[in-house]
C-alpha cells in the first residue's frame, strides 16, 4: 500500500501527530531552526500532508507557499484548515515523483517524510528531478526522514509517541518499517522505506543538487524544561528521525 491509500484513511486525525512529544519538541523545532528565516520567499511543501509546515512558514513570512500532496484526503483536510483560518496558503494534488513543471520556481522546497515513500531507486531520483526542476538556482531543499541508519534500539520510544518496527522485508533502497503514532483513542500505522544515507546522496546528486549536508535531531528548550534532560537522553542518542539540507 503507497502512501496515498494510507494517508486517504486518516485525513485531519494527522494533525494529531505534531501533539506527540517527538514530533512538538524534536522534528517540529528541528527541522523550523534548519530551514531558518523564510521572510519574503517562495516555499514548495512536497507531501505537505493537512499543511501543518505550509501554514508554520507562512505565519513566519514566506510570500508564497504551495502545498502539494498524493492524498486527496490530506489535501481536503488541509483545504478545510485554510477555509477556518485563512493564511492564503495554496494545496493541489499531486504525485511528487510526477511533478510538472509548476508556473515558478520557488525560493525553498519541504520535503518532510516524502522521499521514503517513493516507488524504489529510480523513484528517489524522479521526485529529486522533480524537485530540482522547480526549484531557483541555488534554491534550497530541506528533508527530514527516518535515520537511514537507526537501529531500532531507542528503548524510550513509546514516551516520545511512537513504536517503530522493521518489517522484515528489503528493498532495493533499504529496510520496510511500519511506524506507529500513539494517539489517542486510535493508534495509527503506517508502512514506510527507509532509503540508505548513499541513496539519498546518490539520488539528489544525480538530480543535479549539491552540498548536501546531513543535520541531527534536537530538542527544543521547551522540551527539556518540560520533561527534564534525562527524558531526552536516549532520543538524543539514538534518533529515529534526521533532517539534511542541499542546495539546486
Amino acid at each position: 500500500m503507497g502512501g496515498q491509500q494510507q494517508y486517504d484513511g486518516i485525513g485531519e486525525a494527522f494533525e494529531g501527530f505534531k501533539s506527540l512529544p517527538m514530533i512538538r519538541h524534536g522534528e517540529v523545532p528541528s527541522f523550523l531552526g534548519m530551514v531558518g528565516d523564510v521572510s519574503g520567499a517562495s516555499v514548495l511543501d512536497l507531501a505537505c500532508g493537512t499543511g501543518f509546515y505550509s501554514r508554520e512558514f507562512k505565519r513566519r513570512g514566506a510570500k508564497d507557499v504551495f502545498g502539494v500532496d498524493i492524498s486527496v484526503e490530506m489535501i481536503a483536510a488541509a483545504r478545510e484548515i485554510e477555509k477556518r483560518d485563512p493564511l492564503g496558503v495554496r494545496y493541489e494534488v499531486g504525485d511528487v515523483a510526477e511533478l510538472p513543471l509548476l508556473g515558478r520556481r520557488y525560493d525553498i522546497a519541504l520535503g518532510v517524510q516524502c522521499l521514503n515513500y517513493a516507488e524504489g531507486i529510480a523513484g528517489i531520483e524522479r521526485m529529486c528531478r522533480s524537485i530540482h526542476q522547480n526549484l531557483v538556482p541555488g534554491g534550497e531543499f530541506f528533508v527530514l526522514a527516518q535515520r537511514p541508519d537507526y537501529a531500532f534500539d531507542c528503548t524510550s520510544l513509546p514516551a516520545y509517541g511512537f513504536r517503530c518496527e522493521p518489517t522484515g522485508e528489503e528493498t532495493e533502497a533499504g529496510s520496510r518499517v511500519r511506524v506507529t503514532a500513539l494517539l489517542d483513542p486510535e493508534p495509527i500505522s503506517i508502512v514506510s522505506t527507509i532509503p540508505r544515507r548513499e541513496v539519498y546522496e546518490e539520488c539528489l546528486r544525480a538530480a543535479g543538487f549539491k552540498d548536501v549536508e546531513w543535520v541531527p535531531l534536537q530538542v527544543s528548550e521547551a522540551g527539556l524544561r518540560e520533561f527534564g534532560e534525562d527524558f531526552w537522553a536516549d532520543l538524543l542518542e539514538k534518533p529515529p528521525l534526521v533532517m539534511l539540507r542541499c542546495r539546486a
